[in-house]
């Protein structure tokens, strides 16, 4: 079986090179599912795992945009469609300078199991630019914003690919994208997610990726009789879904005590209050400071450089950015008594971190499952704007909630081993199954 996994992946990373992030997702999605594939020789023959790794389409296009000073700037955009086999491609658009075709490619592929995980009709992509806002004055993101749909738009809609948020595509951005669709496809319909309350956006999308993590971790929880009364946790990050993370967890008795972001963190082991948090939201939402600032304010820790995966805690929620817990760290973690690991960011652990939680049996929640709550408030978006409606805050928390417990359900029902709950191989082989079966449905498509 190993022979035939490196044998797939020496021709995946051929095919693909110097695609790291992408080739690392695609190893743990193949360990998990090569044994299933060999056991049913129907998805072999139709090749489903060599299909399912290839995007259906690939889009690439340059973006000119004018700055505040008047010189022409050039940035690169990019759509992944990887599968509309359960229904139209549904995933973020991110701006940052780190983004390129690897990083996307990695995050589409994810998207996919993740979506089939949430039990709605969507399919997986991903999208963005090397554009950074940060810097920008509202008029240079405006333009770039709409130099960029200029030339998305004529591949996306709502039955064929809607965008949505990421990082750093808020609100704002959202709204020129849109603005730019609208006036050049002369239609209001629900093409992106993410949208503003007034004009067709979704009750607690914001909290949604961090709810719906804090819930699925309670639900591991409750497979060891625990809950997360008293709970000492660590966050990493301090965006959108650290804030709701760090909201749901005081909500439900835990104690949150570390923020970061890309120059350190802090640490508060008073924990981290509803008031406290506010502060934090106008620094990051409003001032876009930065969390050191927290520290001064509220006399704790801050270290500088640093994860806060070295603070002694009962749970860990990574919640920045991919890779930011290496072997070393999950040794600490494991050393100083964590019992559970749940991502809120997009692959934050890497594979010999992941390793070491499994052997010392912690609850591990790998992101297609754990942060999935984001993209299921999505899908639940595009349904309001079909059906020309909208529903209730508490309904809307309720339907999250219901979802975040099926996603562990079925992780359960295709992870338990004996007394184990191996996440990793249930969130894979859960997600896989329904897209590898619409597929086969499909024909060779």
């Amino acid at each position: 079986m190993q022979k035939k996994i490196k044998d797939f992946m020496t021709e995946l990373v051929k095919k693909n090179p110097g695609e790291t992030e992408f080739h690392q997702a695609v190893q743990e999605v193949v360990e998990s599912v090569m044994p299933f594939i060999e056991k049913n020789p129907k998805y072999q023959e139709a090749k489903i795992l060599d299909r399912i790794v290839e995007p259906e389409r690939v889009i690439m296009f340059r973006v000119p945009w004018q700055d505040d000073k008047g010189e022409v700037q050039v940035n690169r955009g990019f759509r992944i469609e990887m599968n509309s086999a359960l229904g139209p491609y549904k995933g973020g658009l991110r701006l940052h300078p780190s983004v390129y075709l690897g990083i996307l490619k990695f995050l589409a592929f994810e998207q996919v199991f993740k979506n089939s995980l949430t039990t709605l009709p969507m399919g997986g992509g991903k999208g963005g630019s090397d554009f950074d806002p940060k810097g920008k004055s509202d008029n240079e993101v405006m333009r770039f914003c709409q130099s960029f749909m200029t030339e998305l738009q004529r591949h996306i809609g709502p039955d064929t690919d809607v965008p949505a948020g990421d990082i750093g595509v808020g609100g704002r951005e959202i709204g020129f994208m849109f603005g730019q669709y609208k006036r050049l496809r002369n239609e209001f319909t629900g093409v992106l997610t993410g949208k503003a309350l007034s004009w067709g956006g979704s009750l607690i999308r914001s909290e949604a990726t961090g709810y719906g993590c804090v819930y699925f971790a309670e639900e591991m929880l409750k497979t060891r009789g625990e809950s997360f009364k008293g709970k000492v946790c660590a966050v990493s990050g301090s965006g959108n879904v650290a804030q709701y993370t760090v909201e749901k967890l005081f909500q439900l008795g835990a104690k949150p005590v570390t923020l970061s972001d890309s120059n350190g963190y802090i640490h508060d082991p008073d924990g981290i209050s509803e008031q406290k948090l506010e502060f934090v939201m106008e620094l990051k939402n409003v001032k876009r400071g930065r969390i050191k600032e927290y520290a001064a304010k509220y006399n704790c820790k801050y270290v500088e450089g640093r994860w806060p995966w070295e603070v002694k805690c009962d749970c860990v929620f990574p919640s920045a950015t991919q890779n930011e817990i290496h072997e070393s760290d999950a040794e600490q973690l494991v050393k100083n008594g964590c019992m559970l690991v749940a991502e809120g960011a997009n692959m934050p652990t890497l594979p010999e971190a992941i390793k070491i939680f499994q052997q010392a049996k912690i609850l591990y929640g790998p992101g297609k499952a754990s942060n999935a709550g984001g993209v299921a408030i999505s899908g639940l978006e595009m349904s309001q704007n079909s059906l020309r409606l909208s529903w209730s805050r508490e309904e809307m928390d309720e339907r999250l909630h219901d979802i975040m417990v099926k996603i562990h359900d079925t992780c359960v029902k295709y992870g338990k081993d004996g007394k184990h709950i191996d996440y990793v191989k249930g969130a894979n082989l859960g997600g896989f199954v329904k897209v590898a079966d619409a597929m086969l449905d499909q024909g060779l498509v």
